[in-house]
């Protein structure tokens, strides 16, 4: 793995943009980009990239996922740090791709090498850049929320606070449990939909007694999750990745009818 003197990654940085994010709020990957360019950061986002095999993974489907991992190595084996904004897919890369080549003497090193360059959007720039304010500015009263596999998995929550809290002009409050689960969990929300959903409702009622005019997260899944409840409720609540709220984008449940 190339490394420089001051043992950073070196290579240029590349943006892995998940399947949620490039489907469903690719201003979330607009935002990503626009917070490094203010930065000095100079990123490249791989044409070829795909899924990091993550929904074939944790339905058993090992053959897919080691199908999807191949290409996520092969596609990013010519950058350096591999910068995500979803702590689930990053944990994917970082704790799962090297098992799943664990007995390939070809393939093993390789995707070692891949999960220790990939990094969540918010690790990247506190833990690697050293940066915890980049010059943002929003208004309004914000809340987080932990998603499970950012928190439980990378062990990533003083980061996002730390850049929330650098942020002029926003207020930010914790709200009660903020480490519970929003019940989303991918698939489980499918399998379980009445266990997502009442985790769901408790998650609800705690973002309303912190407070907060916005909620924000590191994840989609789980702001996707959020945010239909919140707006089936007609609640005014703004949903934000935190990227967005960094990048100084506006809040998309603005758009939104009704």
């Amino acid at each position: 793995m190339p490394m420089t003197s001051s043992g950073r990654i070196s290579g240029r940085p590349a943006l892995f943009i998940p399947c949620l994010v490039d489907a469903f709020a690719p201003e979330v990957g607009q935002a990503v980009f626009a917070v490094l360019r203010r930065l000095g950061i100079d990123p490249v986002y791989p044409q070829k990239q795909t899924c990091c095999g993550q929904p074939a993974f944790n339905s058993g489907y090992r053959k897919e996922a080691r199908a999807a991992a191949r290409h996520f190595i092969e596609v990013f084996d010519p950058y350096g740090p591999i910068i995500c904004p979803s702590g689930s897919c990053v944990a994917m890369v970082r704790h799962h791709y090297a098992p799943l080549f664990d007995k390939d003497r070809t393939w093993g090193p390789r995707a070692a090498q891949a999960a220790a360059r990939t990094f969540e959007f918010t690790e990247y720039l506190v833990d690697v850049l050293g940066v915890e304010d980049v010059g943002a500015g929003f208004s309004g009263c914000v809340t987080y929320h932990d998603s499970c596999h950012l928190l439980n998995t990378l062990g990533i929550a003083d980061q996002p606070r730390r850049l929330l809290a650098n942020v002029a002009g926003a207020e930010f409050v914790e709200m009660p449990d903020s480490d519970h689960c929003c019940g989303f969990g991918g698939s489980f929300s499918v399998k379980y939909p009445d266990i997502s959903a009442a985790l769901l409702e408790d998650k609800v009622k705690n973002i309303l007694a912190s407070g907060a005019d916005t909620v924000v997260g590191c994840d989609m899944g789980c702001l996707m999750n959020i945010e239909g409840m919140l707006h089936r409720k007609h609640l005014p609540m703004r949903v934000m990745h935190i990227a967005q709220v960094l990048a100084g984008q506006k809040a998309s449940m603005e758009k939104k009818p009704g």
